[in-house]
């Protein structure tokens, strides 16, 4: 069978102290990116990377850069070996990353472009105000008709759709609570309250919305020479003229990431590549379906690992 490869690039809370270390350390090209980002961004994002501290790399407003320059230093390294994907996808903040594998955007606009996206989100919603939960054990339709049948105790709604049994909510902390409450009487194995500034993937996050529009309406999108599914509808997105208003939409819209999957292998993806900080979306894929090849590369032996099974070699 004919290798069809998907590329997938990781969103917040992936973060952790020392990632990308070891790419900035043996290749130029990825040390380059780092640089580049520290440049536009105004601060050493290496340092913040490598060293902390934990509690700035933590803020939405660090974390989205450091997020994708990681992932784009790996990208690098992998386009020097000629490993090449068929379709791209990136959850949340990483289909930003996307974007850049795609060629919709140059790494120097997107970098920019996610620091005030970051800003955004982070105030959208006052503190205190909003919150988020992981609801595991329950399907999508379920999670849905739980958020209904609480809106009397405060505002919330699905925010991401990552795989069977794995629901995020987010809106008003009341809501959100009440949302646990009655999701563990109707069966969930385990709900969970999610150290986040507000409750991202919402409509609560039009002020953000706006915001990144009047921002978006000031780059050049470049053309999608690589097709990239959207969080926003789990589908191909090949026109650029759709990038600007899918991405403001976006961060107020849940994300789609299981559809996107399913999308991606109904397609006939059958190898997926999780590039970056942790292995959170190989671990969502695999649920979606196990039969399909799963890779992730986010040190120097992930990469040796995935370039030996894709039966190339490191140069």
């Amino acid at each position: 069978m004919a290798r069809k490869i998907a590329f997938l690039f990781p969103g917040q809370g992936a973060q952790y102290i020392g990632m990308g270390e070891e790419f900035y350390q043996q290749y130029p090209k990825s040390k380059e990116i780092f640089h580049q980002a520290s440049e536009i961004l105004g601060y050493d994002l290496a340092t913040l990377c490598f060293k902390g501290p934990k509690s700035q790399l933590d803020q939405t407003e660090y974390t989205q850069p450091a997020l994708l320059t990681v992932s784009v230093a790996i990208l690098e390294v992998l386009k020097g070996i000629g490993i090449q994907p068929d379709v791209t996808a990136g959850l949340s903040l990483g289909e930003y990353t996307a974007l850049v594998c795609s060629g919709g955007f140059d790494f120097s606009t997107a970098v920019a472009l996610v620091q005030k996206r970051g800003k955004y989100m982070q105030e959208a919603v006052p503190q205190g105000i909003g919150g988020m939960a992981a609801v595991l054990g329950l399907e999508g339709m379920i999670v849905q008709e739980l958020c209904q049948q609480v809106k009397d105790q405060g505002w919330v709604a699905p925010a991401n759709f990552n795989c069977p049994g794995q629901i995020v909510v987010g809106g008003e902390i009341k809501g959100v609570k009440a949302l646990c409450k009655v999701a563990k009487e109707a069966g969930a194995k385990r709900t969970i309250l999610l150290d986040v500034s507000a409750p991202f993937h919402t409509a609560m996050l039009k002020p953000a919305a706006e915001q990144l529009k009047k921002e978006l309406e000031k780059i050049a999108i470049g053309t999608i020479q690589i097709p990239y599914i959207t969080n926003t509808t789990g589908e191909y997105i090949t026109d650029a003229s759709q990038v600007k208003s899918i991405l403001a939409k976006q961060v107020m819209s849940p994300v789609l990431w299981e559809k996107s999957i399913r999308r991606m292998l109904k397609e006939g993806i059958n190898c997926f590549i999780e590039i970056g900080a942790g292995k959170v979306l190989s671990r969502f894929v695999r649920k979606i379906d196990s039969s399909v090849h799963i890779l992730s590369i986010e040190n120097l032996s992930t990469l040796e690992k995935t370039v030996e099974a894709m039966g190339g070699k490191i140069c």
